[in-house]
C-alpha cells in the first residue's frame, strides 16, 4: 500500500522526470527507501528502551511510598528483554538495509542481530539485571525514576551497540550508552567525591568522543561510506591521495573505543569514578561498560579495518602490554587501611584485566584465524566473578561503609558463605584452581598471544599475572585471618567499624542475596565445564 502512494505520488509529480525510464528509476529508489522493520531483531533494545521511557512516566504519577514498584519493574523488563534473545538464537537477521554502493555486493545493514550480537547483548542485559539486583536496596537514599530510568537507558544504548554494523549506528549507540552513564556516577547528591567522579568521566570521555568522531569523519571522507562491511571493500582499494587520511581516521577511531574499554593511557578516569560512583553503578560499568568498548573494538577492526591491521595490530598490542602492567602494579600498591580501597583495587583490577581482554584482539592481526571468540569468552568469565566481587563489596559495604581492605579481615567468622564466595571469585580471576575458568580463560588469551607470533606479549601476560597474584592471594587470605589481639591505634578505626562491633554482618536484602547466588552459581558452573564458553563463544562468530 505505501509504495502503491509512492509510485502515485512520483506519477502525480510535474515534469519529465516522472516519465519514461527516469521516472521508473525515480519510482523504484524512492520505494526502495519504504522497508519493513524486523520488530524481533530489534526487540531486546528496543524493550529496554520503552520501559525506560516507561519508568519516567510513571515516576511522575506514583506516589514515594510506591517508588520502590520501578526498580521491580525494572528487573522483570530486563528478564523480558533477555528472554527476546531465546528465539534469534542460531539465526542471522538485519534490518534498516540499503542497497550496496559497489556492483554486486549485495546490501549493507545498519544493524544485525547475528550470534556474536546476541552473545554479547545477553551479556549486557545480565550485567544491567545484576545491576539493578544490587541496586534495590540503594536507592532509597537516590531519586528513584531518575536512577532506573538512567540505567535503562544506558543499558538500551549497550545492547544496541554489538547489533550496530554502519559507524553512525556505532558512534550513538555508544553515546546512549555512555551519557546515562555519568549522571549515574554523580547522582549522589551532595556527595563531593561523587561530583568530582562524574566530572572527570565526563570531560575524559567527551574527548575520546571528539577524536573518535574526527576519525570517523577521515574515514568516511577516504572512502564515501560509513557501512562496516562496505569500508573493509573501500579501504582495500584507497586513492593514494586518501592514504595517510585514511590510515590516520582508523588510528582516530580507535581512541575512542580504547577509553571504554579502560586501556592506558586512556584509564585514568577509572579508580576514581568506580569509588565516588555508587558501588552498584561501579559494578555495572566494570562489566557492561567494558562489553560495549571490547564489542566495538571487535567490530571495527575485524569487519571495518582488516585493511589496515598493520596500523591498528601493534598499537593495540603495545596497548594489552602497557594496560595490563599499569593495572596490576597500581592495584599491588594499594593501602590496605585506605578509605574505600577494597574498590579502588577493583577498579585497578579491572584495567589490569583490560589489558588481557586486549590481547586476542591484537592477536587478530597477524593472523588469518579470527581471535575475537577468545575475547568474548574472557569477557564472560570478568563479567560473572567481577559482578560476583562487587556484590561481596555490596554487602560488607552494608556494615562497613569505608569499604576497606582491612574491613574484610576475619570476613570467615562472620560470614562463612560470603568470604568463601569472595575468596572463589579472587582466585577465578587470579587463575588459580579451584577458579578453573579463570585458569581456562588466560590460557586461552595466552594460547591466542603465542599463536599469533606475539611471543613477547605472551611473556608480558605471563609476569603481569605473577604480579596480580599478589594481591588476589593477599586479599583472599585477609578473608581467613583472625582479629589481632591487640590492634596497634593506626588500626583501631577499622576495628571499631560497625561489622567488627557487631562482630557480624548485617542482614542482606534478598535482591543483594539474589546477585550473589546467581553469580556464585554461574562461575562454579562455569569452572565445572570451561569449555562451554569457549565453544559458545566460537561458534557465535560473524
Amino acid at each position: 500500500m505505501i509504495t502503491d502512494l509512492v509510485t502515485a505520488a512520483a506519477e502525480a509529480a510535474p515534469g519529465p522526470a516522472t516519465t519514461g525510464p527516469a521516472g521508473a528509476t525515480q519510482v523504484e529508489s524512492a520505494a526502495g527507501l519504504v522497508q519493513s522493520v524486523d520488530w524481533l531483531a530489534v526487540a531486546p533494545p528496543l524493550v529496554v528502551a520503552v520501559l525506560a521511557l516507561a519508568v519516567l512516566v510513571a515516576d511522575l504519577f506514583l506516589a514515594e511510598r510506591h517508588k520502590p514498584l520501578l526498580g521491580y519493574a525494572t528487573v522483570a523488563g530486563l528478564v523480558v528483554a533477555l528472554a527476546f534473545l531465546v528465539p534469534l538464537l542460531g539465526g542471522h537477521r538485519s534490518t534498516f538495509c540499503v542497497d550496496a554502493t559497489a556492483p554486486g555486493a549485495g546490501r549493507a545493514c545498519s544493524y544485525t542481530a547475528d550470534g556474536f550480537a546476541l552473545v554479547i547483548q545477553a551479556l549486557v542485559l545480565a550485567g544491567a539485571l545484576l545491576t539493578a539486583l544490587l541496586s534495590l536496596d540503594d536507592t532509597r537514599k537516590l531519586p528513584a525514576g531518575e536512577f532506573w530510568f538512567l540505567l535503562l537507558s544506558s543499558a538500551s544504548g549497550a545492547a544496541l551497540l554489538p547489533a550496530s554494523r554502519d559507524l553512525i549506528t556505532l558512534v550513538v549507540a555508544l553515546e546512549v550508552a555512555s551519557l546515562p552513564a555519568f549522571a549515574l556516577v554523580g547522582i549522589k547528591r551532595g556527595d563531593r567525591r561523587s561530583s568530582e567522579a562524574a566530572l572527570k568521566f565526563f570531560l575524559s570521555s567527551v574527548t575520546a568522543t571528539a577524536v573518535m568522531l574526527l576519525g570517523v569523519s577521515f574515514v568516511y571522507a577516504a572512502t564515501g561510506t560509513t557501512h562496516l562491511t562496505e569500508l573493509a571493500e573501500a579501504l582495500d582499494d584507497v586513492p593514494a591521495r586518501f592514504t595517510t587520511l585514511a590510515a590516520t581516521g582508523v588510528a582516530l577511531t580507535l581512541v575512542g573505543f580504547a577509553f571504554k574499554t579502560a586501556a592506558a593511557p586512556f584509564h585514568f578516569w577509572v579508580p576514581d569514578t568506580y569509588v565516588g560512583a555508587p558501588l552498584p553503578i561501579a559494578a555495572y560499568l566494570s562489566v557492561v561498560g567494558k562489553a560495549v568498548g571490547f564489542s566495538g573494538l571487535i567490530l571495527v577492526t575485524v569487519l571495518a579495518f582488516p585493511a589496515y591491521a598493520d596500523v591498528w595490530g601493534p598499537a593495540l598490542a603495545v596497548l594489552a602490554a602497557l594496560t595490563m602492567t599499569v593495572g596490576n602494579v597500581a592495584a599491588l600498591r594499594q593501602d590496605p587501611a585506605r578509605s574505600r580501597s577494597a574498590v579502588r583495587l577493583l577498579a585497578w583490577s579491572s584495567v589490569g584485566q583490560a589489558g588481557y581482554l586486549l590481547v586476542p584482539v591484537a592477536a587478530g592481526a597477524y593472523t588469518d584465524d579470527l581471535q575475537a571468540g577468545s575475547t568474548v569468552a574472557y569477557a564472560l568469565m570478568y563479567a560473572v566473578v567481577n559482578l560476583g566481587a562487587f556484590a561481596v563489596a555490596a554487602l560488607v559495604a552494608r556494615t562497613s561503609p569505608g569499604n576497606r581492605l582491612t574491613d574484610y579481615r576475619g570476613l570467615h567468622a562472620r560470614s562463612p558463605l560470603t568470604a568463601l564466595a569472595l575468596a572463589f571469585f579472587l582466585l577465578c580471576l587470579a587463575g588459580l584452581p579451584p577458579g578453573i575458568i579463570g585458569l581456562f580463560a588466560k590460557v586461552t588469551v595466552f594460547r591466542s598471544a603465542v599463536d599469533a607470533g606475539l611471543g613477547w606479549l605472551a611473556v608480558v601476560m605471563a609476569a603481569n599475572v605473577v604480579i596480580a597474584l599478589a594481591y588476589y592471594l593477599k586479599w583472599t587470605a585477609l578473608l581467613f585471618r583472625g582479629a589481632e589481639a591487640a590492634p596497634s591505634p593506626a588500626e583501631a578505626a577499622p576495628a571499631a567499624s560497625p561489622v567488627a562491633a557487631e562482630g557480624r554482618t548485617a542482614a542482606a536484602p534478598a535482591p543483594l542475596v539474589a546477585a550473589l547466588v546467581l553469580t556464585t552459581a554461574a562461575a562454579l558452573v562455569l569452572s565445572g565445564a570451561p569449555q562451554i564458553v569457549l565453544r559458545f563463544a566460537g561458534g557465535m562468530l560473524f
